[in-house]
């Protein structure tokens, strides 16, 4: 996974992102709400990847990689409110990402979790 890809897409999610964020957490969008906008902003996400070229796939891993990385501060409070490791709430994070695209395009989900976790570490504060 090409590192200008990832430098492309965090930015791209991240200032949407937070800002359906801050409207869902003063309650101007409620769960469903902002479920939809996000998905909405995924599915953008990767019709643009895909125009420039990226495979449907490459897309998919870079995007999840993303949000990982974007999510690591709810990966954190959900791990201290179980009072699990981090890495364990981050690991099941990154298989669930990993199944998701292996089931989505037919891929060994083990190389691909492989591939997100890589990027979450190396995208990671």
């Amino acid at each position: 996974m090409s590192k200008q890809l990832m430098e492309v897409v965090l930015p791209r999610l991240a200032r949407p992102l937070y800002k359906h964020l801050e409207k869902f957490q003063t309650g101007k969008l409620d769960e469903s709400q902002f479920t939809e906008q996000f998905e909405t902003l995924l599915r953008k996400q990767h019709q643009w990847l895909s125009r420039r070229g990226i495979s449907a796939a490459r897309a998919a891993i870079a995007i999840h990689a993303a949000v990982l990385v974007l999510s690591l501060p709810g990966l954190r409070a959900e791990a201290n409110d179980a009072n699990l490791p981090l890495e364990v709430v981050e690991n099941r994070a990154v298989r669930e990402a990993a199944l998701d695209v292996a089931s989505s395009y037919n891929l060994n989900a083990r190389r691909i979790a492989h591939t997100i976790a890589c990027l979450v570490v190396k995208y990671a504060e």
